[in-house]
């Protein structure tokens, strides 16, 4: 049989009826943003790209209070630029800017909304370790023909497509337009994405759990047991033996959970309390929720889906837990009979 590519794959959807023209063609053009992204990553040093961005002594600060990367900067302008002409898109919205921006007057405008965090795992960026690049797209509101960042605050279950691109040893692109996910790997030699991995099923059991031990002092009671309990191994309540494995790149956490099964955590903790979490609802939350979820998987802020929360501020911060069902399911419990008081 011959290689499906992303391309073939996506008309084959289109003709079945469960994607539209519209929604192909923002896919193959986020697609492409990522094959820039990939040399770019790919080049490291050779193309200057490493290190902060800004001047020497003052890096260049984002909307999150982060110190941007170079690579952050320029995957945000590829994603930003890539997108603005295609016809297909009203606004775009990235964790690297303060709101959101409109599709400028020069260029048509269709009626979908991107989401995306450009390079997420920017820590890993300058010591060769695995980044990537998160998207989400939603319908512009009908009637709407000046989007602004109160139209992108719609619950994860409005998404029509979710995906990220991991950028490792492979480029590889896990993909959902709400049938299934599905992983497309760069052939490098012909520039397009192959089919590698279709109807992904993330087990429901797992031995594997990915959590920042560095904030364990920080945890809320219920994560304190949860961990706990997991470290007790085969002697301890859940009677087996767990492995812990932390990236520092989500990309790369819940790419892991996609291969092999786990759980990816990033609870509430005293430091993040004030904002809400750690990591951002619109640009990775959601989308990992629904690839997940479509995966068989769960995702939950520890204390309700992660799809049903109603997003009230663009860069909205929450705890996550995602990944193994059963497992999710487990640290939901402890959390829920935490608030009970049991």
């Amino acid at each position: 049989m011959s290689p499906i590519s992303l391309t073939r794959y996506l008309i084959e959807e289109q003709q079945a009826g469960r994607i539209c023209a519209d929604l192909r063609l923002l896919i193959e053009v986020v697609a492409r943003a990522c094959k820039t992204i990939s040399i770019a990553v790919g080049k490291g040093d050779l193309g200057g790209v490493l290190g902060d961005a800004g001047t020497p002594g003052a890096a260049s600060i984002n909307i999150q209070g982060e110190a941007q990367k170079k690579l952050d900067v320029l995957s945000n302008e590829i994603l930003l630029e890539t997108n603005a002409w295609g016809g297909h898109l009203a606004a775009c919205a990235s964790e690297e800017m303060d709101h959101s921006q409109p599709i400028p007057d020069r260029y048509p405008k269709g009626n979908y909304l991107l989401v995306f965090d450009p390079l997420d795992g920017s820590s890993n960026i300058d010591v060769n370790v695995t980044v990537g690049t998160i998207f989400s797209v939603l319908r512009c509101p009908e009637g709407v023909s000046a989007p602004g960042d109160e139209h992108f605050l719609q619950p994860g279950t409005a998404q029509v497509a979710a995906g990220y691109a991991a950028y490792g040893s492979s480029t590889m692109l896990v993909l959902t337009v709400g049938h299934g996910t599905h992983a497309f790997t760069l052939d490098r030699e012909v520039g397009s994405f192959i089919l590698t991995r279709r109807d992904i099923r993330i087990p429901e059991e797992t031995k594997e759990f990915a959590a920042n031990a560095s904030n364990q002092r920080h945890w809320e009671a219920p994560m304190q047991r949860y961990v706990a309990e997991m470290l007790a191994g085969k002697q301890g309540p859940r009677g087996k033996d767990f492995n812990m494995r932390w990236v520092a790149s989500m990309v790369a956490d819940v790419h892991r959970i996609m291969t092999r099964g786990g759980i990816f955590t990033y609870p509430l903790d005293a430091k993040n309390t004030a904002q809400g979490g750690k990591l951002r609802l619109l640009y990775e939350a959601n989308p990992m929720a629904l690839l997940v979820e479509q995966a068989g998987g769960a995702a939950s802020t520890g204390r309700m889906r992660m799809l049903d929360v109603q997003p009230e501020k663009l860069h909205q911060r929450v705890p996550v837990f995602l990944g193994s069902k059963h497992e999710v399911e487990y640290a939901v419990a402890l959390h829920r009979a935490h608030d009970a008081g049991g």
